[in-house]
Parts: structure tokens; C-alpha cells; sequence
């Protein structure tokens, strides 16, 4: 009965266990899916909440008249206009000339951009599911910080025209830097003088409050909202003195209010659309990764690319429903989120919320601000972008190649876009780790006397190779592209070549096997002849060593420190095995690799494999007929 109470009791404790792991994981799951479930509960108030509410009025203002990404915003606009021209919807005028109907024009383009972000979404968010956010590690962080800095400098150009009062045509791809700035210098001369006042007045006075933050950010109780300042009194003034009007400064204008319904979008332009979406899913999730990764390093806390693949495609699928754009993380405005005090999530929440009221019921409120104020803010909170510049001293210093993936970067996005010149950099970064296993670090080992450790004998004094030994270290996997130059390496800087070597050891075995032959004879003949006989042989076995002692060089054992090779693939694995190494020395993934590509066959055998460098020495030091295996065709 007491036995039954047992295992009773027992099957219980494994149910209440199963109970919980589930419960655990679940949890787990929810709280991954929605990270917004681990911090909301404890949100701190008083040291959060007010500047998460001067952040996200700041940006909302600053949301108000432009699109998310200027970038973003022109592919979208290519498309468009690609699946709707102009001459699609051409009419014929009072006069027999062409007239356009615009408004049928802008519903067909409305509903293609809807198409267009319905499909973005689904790519981003299938991407997300299949842990695609895997792509974010070869974002490195000089990729990162060059292809931002070059997308500060995208956006900057973008607002120049705003800052002086110009008019200029929009530009898209390869060049479009270029082709801006020069639209810029072309038109100069109608700089409308009043606009720009407005703007570098505006301009200095927010970099001065950036300044007077940064001093006595310690001092401040809250940080100075000077975007919202400006906002306010800008519009004031523009309001009061009918600027747009007098002066012909350009302000917001009209901001259409109300919503529209939902509406289902039209699937039957998708394999039109399909590369266009792919693209403009990876840029924007590229995008939104680097500038997430950017403000991680910075405050020190991580991101998950699966997370904000599947973040993105939601939020874009969900509101292609309800006629919207296609979104991706903006650098201007997560800048003055972060320079305005904001903390968290609920700073965004507040600048969605704003945008709403005014797409709602207040966009008069904001129709009088000067667009040049909004490019003066956008600037001045780009000025930390530009500060990475900084980086390239620094990285001169320290490493070259870093140096050169940064330039690349940069270069590259500002001159052909982002979208393909975060192929290049992306690409460039990959063929600098290629390059890496192309010149590797190669070193002679020696020991440090009284001890088991084993340094590079050219970097430490005290290391000091051992008699009859050369140990051969090489920082670098070894694999198809590698595998000869690994040879190479390893003959330059022993100056032995393990085949000869393998030739002379046959050889001299050869010799000693014949040598005890005979002195196995003489054992057989009597006493005087053995004598002459065994005089014989030794002088002749006497001459035939120093013969071969003479022309062999005094190494009888090469040993390959493979602890930093961190894959072999079958090439690799058969190019090391044609040289005939005596001894090697490597972890236990590399050897369970070996063992998968049939490494260890006669006469080769795991036995010359050592755990330790020392432990490879201290074999080849005690047993000189270490058996050696023959060329490998």
C-alpha cells in the first residue's frame, strides 16, 4: 500500500512539474512576442514618464508634414508612379489637348502604395518567423555606423531646399546626392532670404539649448524642450504675420483631417510589385536594425532582428488596411525621441496619439508652421550622426580593415543609395573575412622554460623552441580557399618540408631495419667471425648515418597547433593529410569534424592527436618511431 502511496505520489510531482514547464514556457513565448508585457508592469513613473512625454510631443510635431524616411518615402514614390503615369489617365481637353485626370491619378496610386505595404509587411513578417533577423549580424558595427552616417547625409540634402526656401525636383537612386546638391546650386539665386533667417535662427538657438543640456544635464531637473519651443512660437509668429502670404515663406499648408474607412487592398498588382517589396523590406528593415543597433551600443541593452522583422510586418500589414504607408525607423525623429528625454516605448506611443488628434480634428493648429523650422530640427539632431566621422581616426589606429568596411560604407550608400550601397558594404564586409583567412597570423611556438605554456618565439624572448621540434601555429580555418596557402605557410616558416622529411625517416628506418637483419645473422656465426662481421657492420652502420645526418636537417618532428582552427572542410581535411604531419594538437569539435570526413584512416589514427600542445611534445620528445603516414594521392 505505502509502495502505491509512492509512486502515486511520485506521478503527481512529475504532472505538477509538467504543469509548470509549460506554464514557463508559455510565459516565456507571450513575453518574447510582446516584450511590452516585461516592462509596463514596472514602469518608474516619476523618472520616465515626463520626459517620455516632452519626447513624444517633440516628435510628433516633427511627423506632421513629411514621410517616415526620405529614402523609403522616394522608392515607394517610384513605384507608384511607375504603375500609375500620368499617361494612363489622360483625357481628351476642350482643345483636343491631353489633359490629365488627377484625381483618379492619385486614387490609383493611393491604393497601389496600399498594395505595396500589404506586401512588405507579409514579406517582413514571414522573414521574421523563419529567423531570417540572423541577416543583422553582418551588420557590423563600422557597416552600421558608416551607412548611418551616410543616411544622415541623404537626409541632411534632403533638407536643404526646405532650410533655404527652394524649389527643386525630387531625386531618386544612384547619384541622387549629387543630382540634389546640384538642383540646390542651380536654383541659389531664388533663396528666399526670410526663410532662411527663420531657419538659422532657429537653428542656433536649438543647438545652443543642446548645448546648455549636455552642460547641466546633471543640474536640470528635465531637459529643455527647445523642438517644442520652437514649434510653438514659430508658428506663432508665422500665424500672426501671415508669412506664407507677405513673405512667401512655405509653411505645412492644409493637413487633411478625418479618417477613412478600411478597405481591402488590391492583391492583383502583387507580382508586379513583388521585387519593388522585397527591396523595400530589406531597406527598411536595414534601416530600422542599424539605428536600433546604434542606440543598443549606446545605452547598452540588446536587440532582437527576429523581433523587429516580425514588429515591422505587423505593423505594416495591419495598416495597409487603413490606407497607410509603409514604415521603417526614422533617423531625424528617433534622434530627437532620444535628445528630447524619451525612454521607452511610450514616448512613440504619445507621438502616434499626437498625430492622430491631429489627423483627427487639430491639423489647422500646425498649418502655419515654416517648413524650414522642421528642417532646421532635423539637422541639428543629425549633428550626432555626423560626429561619427570621428570614427575614422580612431579606426586608423586600431584596425585598417575596419576602417576600410566604414569607408565603404559610407561612400558607397551616399553615392549609389542606401538600398545598393548596403549591398556593396554588406558585400565588401564579407570579402574582408574571406581576406582574413587569406592572410593569417603565423607563428613558430616555443616553450617558456619550466612550464607547459607555448608563445609565439618571436614576439616573447623567453619562449624557446624545442630541440628536434617545430610547432606551427595558424589563427585561421582551414578549407578549400586556404588550404594551399596554409601549406605554404607552414614550409616558409619551419623552412622544412614535411614530405622530405617523411622521405628521410622512411629512409633511415629503412637503414636500421637492414641494420638489425644483420646483426641478427652474426648471432648465428661463431665468435671470430662475429666479431669481424659485427666490426664491419657498425662501421658501415657508423658511415651511414653520418651520411644521412649530414644532408637531413636536425627536425624530426613538426607539430600543428590547430586549437584556433575553428572548422576544416574535406578539402582542407586532405591537403593536411597529404603532408604527412607527425604530430597535432586541437579541441574536441575539430576532432569530432575530422572523424566525420573519414580523417583518421590507416596508418593515420587518432593516437597523434593531443589534447595540449605540451602533451604533443611530451610524446614526440619520449618516443622518436612515431609511425608516419605515406602521401595521400
Amino acid at each position: 500500500m505505502s509502495f502505491k502511496c509512492c509512486l502515486q505520489n511520485f506521478y503527481l510531482h512529475i504532472k505538477i512539474k509538467q504543469r509548470k514547464f509549460k506554464t514557463t514556457k508559455a510565459k516565456s513565448v507571450v513575453f518574447g512576442f510582446l516584450p511590452i508585457l516585461t516592462w509596463l508592469p514596472s514602469y518608474p513613473l516619476k523618472q520616465y514618464l515626463f520626459g517620455d512625454i516632452v519626447s513624444g510631443i517633440s516628435t510628433g510635431v516633427m511627423q506632421l508634414p513629411q514621410g517616415t524616411f526620405a529614402v523609403i518615402s522616394l522608392m515607394i514614390g517610384g513605384v507608384a508612379v511607375r504603375e500609375a503615369p500620368d499617361s494612363m489617365f489622360a483625357v481628351n481637353g476642350t482643345n483636343a489637348s491631353q489633359v490629365v485626370d488627377f484625381e483618379a491619378r492619385d486614387a490609383r496610386r493611393v491604393e497601389v502604395v496600399v498594395a505595396l505595404t500589404t506586401l512588405v509587411g507579409i514579406i517582413q513578417f514571414v522573414l521574421g518567423l523563419l529567423r531570417f533577423g540572423f541577416l543583422a549580424i553582418y551588420l557590423t558595427e563600422p557597416l552600421v555606423r558608416g551607412f548611418t552616417t551616410a543616411a544622415a547625409v541623404h537626409v541632411s540634402v534632403s533638407q536643404i531646399k526646405y532650410l533655404l526656401g527652394v524649389h527643386t525636383a525630387r531625386f531618386n537612386g544612384p547619384l541622387s546626392v549629387v543630382y540634389s546638391l546640384d538642383a540646390v546650386f542651380r536654383n541659389i539665386a531664388s533663396t528666399n532670404v526670410v526663410t532662411l533667417i527663420i531657419g538659422l535662427v532657429c537653428t542656433v538657438f536649438l543647438y545652443f539649448i543642446k548645448d546648455l543640456n549636455e552642460r547641466f544635464k546633471k543640474k536640470l531637473p528635465i531637459p529643455i524642450p527647445g523642438e517644442i519651443i520652437v514649434v510653438i512660437v514659430s508658428t506663432g509668429i508665422s500665424y500672426g504675420m501671415v508669412m506664407s502670404e507677405n513673405y512667401g515663406v512655405e509653411v505645412v499648408g492644409n493637413i487633411p483631417t478625418g479618417l477613412l474607412p478600411p478597405k481591402i487592398p488590391d492583391f492583383s498588382v502583387f507580382p508586379n510589385l513583388f521585387p519593388d517589396a522585397f527591396a523595400i523590406a530589406v531597406v527598411g528593415f536595414s534601416i530600422a536594425i542599424s539605428l536600433a543597433k546604434t542606440f543598443a551600443l549606446k545605452h547598452g541593452y540588446s536587440v532582437d532582428g527576429n523581433q523587429e522583422l516580425i514588429a515591422l510586418g505587423l505593423c505594416n500589414f495591419v495598416s495597409s488596411f487603413f490606407h497607410t504607408f509603409a514604415v521603417t525607423a526614422s533617423m531625424s525623429r528617433s534622434l530627437v525621441q532620444e535628445s528630447t528625454g524619451g525612454h521607452t516605448e511610450i514616448a512613440g506611443l504619445l507621438a502616434s496619439l499626437l498625430v492622430l488628434l491631429v489627423v483627427v480634428a487639430i491639423g489647422f493648429v500646425f498649418q502655419p508652421l515654416p517648413t524650414t523650422v522642421l528642417a532646421a530640427i532635423i539637422m541639428v539632431n543629425l549633428l550626432g550622426m555626423f560626429r561619427q566621422m570621428k570614427d575614422i581616426p580612431a579606426l586608423w589606429r586600431t584596425s585598417k580593415i575596419e576602417l576600410a568596411i566604414w569607408l565603404v560604407s559610407f561612400f558607397a550608400s551616399v553615392l549609389l543609395g542606401l538600398d545598393y550601397g548596403l549591398v556593396v558594404a554588406m558585400g565588401f564586409a564579407i570579402l574582408t573575412v574571406i581576406y582574413r583567412t587569406q592572410c593569417p597570423k603565423n607563428a613558430l611556438l616555443g616553450q617558456i622554460p619550466d612550464t607547459g605554456l607555448y608563445f609565439d618565439v618571436d614576439e616573447y624572448e623567453e619562449a624557446e623552441e624545442c630541440s628536434g621540434i617545430k610547432i606551427f601555429q595558424s589563427n585561421t580555418s582551414i578549407y578549400f580557399a586556404n588550404s594551399d596557402l596554409y601549406v605554404s605557410a607552414l614550409k616558409a616558416k619551419t623552412g622544412i618540408d614535411p614530405a622530405q622529411l617523411l622521405v628521410a625517416r622512411k629512409s633511415q628506418l629503412k637503414y636500421a631495419k637492414r641494420d638489425n637483419g644483420e646483426r641478427k645473422a652474426v648471432n648465428h656465426c661463431s665468435p671470430v667471425k662475429k666479431n669481424a662481421v659485427m666490426t664491419e657492420n657498425h662501421a658501415e652502420s657508423e658511415s651511414e648515418d653520418d651520411f644521412f645526418l649530414q644532408r637531413l636537417t636536425p627536425i624530426h618532428t613538426i607539430v600543428l597547433d590547430f586549437t584556433p582552427v575553428n572548422f576544416i572542410d574535406s578539402v582542407g581535411a586532405k591537403t593536411i593529410k597529404s603532408v604527412n604531419i607527425l604530430c597535432w594538437c586541437c579541441a574536441g569539435t575539430l576532432l569530432s569534424d575530422l572523424r566525420t570526413l573519414k580523417f583518421f584512416c590507416e596508418p593515420v589514427t587518432p593516437d597523434l592527436i593531443f589534447p595540449t600542445i605540451h602533451d604533443a611534445v611530451l610524446h614526440c620528445k619520449h618516443s622518436r618511431d612515431v609511425p608516419v603516414c605515406p602521401d595521400v594521392q
